[in-house]
């Protein structure tokens, strides 16, 4: 897969920056796991608890009884209830890893930099590698409106029941919000860099799919400090973690009322987060696919259901020439939709790709919404809507964010045919957002997703 790379994205398009906004960035003292008592980084990190299934969930309760897997996503058991829950043993044993030595707070106020050198999904794994570079600190909660943080996605009310309540139990953050600024010069990492190379990362190790992770403690106050002044006129967006977000606001309104409005910053007043800039080479966005699993048309029929609205190229393959043609689609696909909103689809049982490039007379005038001009909204308006009309199918199309698995699960009969699109870019997500509006379902996948577990917000208790 050819995923999208957004270092070219022009800095101007992100970083305008308003008097009103103040992104208040504090360095706080994380809570950290120490080794020599809960064992191995790599055992007691996970992924993000999102994308965390049952196998897998059982699979890091099994690898280490210190994996935060326990805190962020523990398993239900036979007599559950309102005292006795995943929630209130997440709770009891994030007190007994503080007690035990197990989670140590660090002593100083810090700012941790993060580096995550991986392979992107597609690519030769031999291949070059790229680094995602952020750093991890506590944001000071704002509303949304309040020129501080954008969101660009929609939530679901059951997520954040589910976080919240984790939240009232743990009082704390166990993995961090993933948002974006603006730093064309690159003034803080290349400050965090600089001071990270004086010191040996207090996290290294390469996690299960082969990406290192890498994180430094960075408590130097003149640097602590340079990194809260400068980030204090930029506006924040949220890449992943819309749902922890709305929960911390949540749980600020909750704690304020339980004590009364305190004055001055408390410790509910933040928010774990790991920052990226926009302009890092090392961020990428993944395309989601859509494979259709209820009975489509014919192929024939399907071309002349979107003749008039699209150009069509054929991609005929034999077995023989299945990955030749299929690496020619694709190519094509991602030149072409370039400068044209252009997608790809496959049906089941016929061995040939076809191009949709959209006719310039069906496209979105300029004076459109950024949202209505988004590829994933056309996809949706003008082909997925047309072949599959009713709520039924549409909640039965299955995601993927790889071009050969939505490819391959047409083929094989996993679905009925394959929707391929190209990645959102990260100035139209930054767009969207400024706008006031939320992405369509399913728009954005950025990459690599931060691990759960190399430092904890523990604010209470």
């Amino acid at each position: 897969m050819d995923a999208f790379s957004v270092s070219h994205i022009h800095a101007d398009h992100f970083s305008q920056e308003h008097e009103t906004i103040m992104a208040q960035i504090l360095p706080f003292r994380g809570a950290r796991y120490d080794a020599t008592i809960a064992g191995a980084a790599r055992d007691v990190a996970a992924p993000p608890y999102d994308i965390i299934d049952a196998a897998g969930q059982k699979a890091l309760y099994d690898r280490n009884p210190h994996n935060v897997i326990r805190l962020e996503l523990g398993m239900d058991q036979a007599g559950d209830g309102p005292t006795n829950n995943r929630y209130t043993r997440a709770g009891a044993t994030l007190s007994q890893w503080m007690q035990s030595g197990a989670l140590k707070r660090d002593s100083q106020p810090t700012i941790y930099y993060h580096t995550i050198e991986y392979v992107p999904p597609g690519s030769d794994p031999k291949g070059p590698r790229k680094t995602l570079r952020g750093f991890i600190a506590t944001f000071k909660l704002e509303e949304f409106g309040t020129g501080a943080i954008y969101p660009h996605e929609n939530t679901r009310a059951a997520a954040k029941t589910d976080r919240l309540n984790l939240m009232e139990a743990c009082r704390a953050n166990f993995s961090p919000i993933w948002s974006l600024y603006s730093d064309p010069q690159d003034t803080i990492l290349s400050a965090l860099a600089q001071a990270a190379k004086s010191t040996a990362p207090c996290v290294e190790f390469r996690d299960d799919v082969g990406f290192e992770q890498r994180l430094w403690a960075i408590s130097d106050p003149a640097i602590t400090q340079k990194v809260v002044a400068t980030m204090a006129s930029k506006p924040i967006f949220i890449a992943d973690g819309h749902h922890r977000y709305e929960t911390a606001l949540n749980y600020q309104k909750l704690r304020r009322q339980q004590t009364g409005n305190l004055q001055g910053l408390q410790p509910y007043d933040t928010v774990l987060m790991l920052l990226t800039p926009i302009e890092d080479p090392g961020l990428t966005v993944l395309p989601t696919h859509r494979v259709t699993t209820t009975p489509l048309p014919s192929f024939d029929q399907v071309k002349a259901l979107f003749a008039d609205t699209f150009d069509l190229q054929e991609y005929p393959f034999t077995n023989q020439t299945r990955t030749a043609v299929r690496a020619q689609f694709i190519d094509a696909m991602r030149t072409q939709g370039r400068t044209t909103p252009m997608f790809g689809l496959a049906l089941k049982g016929r061995d040939t790709y076809l191009t949709l490039a959209l006719k310039a007379a069906h496209r979105p005038p300029a004076s459109a919404s950024p949202r209505t001009k988004l590829d994933v909204s056309l996809l949706q308006q003008l082909v997925v809507a047309k072949l599959c009309p009713t709520q039924q199918e549409q909640e039965a199309i299955l995601y993927t964010k790889d071009d050969h698995e939505a490819l391959d699960w047409a083929a094989n009969g996993t679905g009925t045919g394959a929707l391929l699109l190209n990645a959102t870019k990260v100035s139209e997500v930054k767009d969207v957002a400024t706008a006031g509006e939320r992405m369509p379902h399913k728009s954005t996948y950025f990459f690599p997703k931060p691990l759960t577990g190399l430092v904890m917000n523990v604010m209470e208790g």
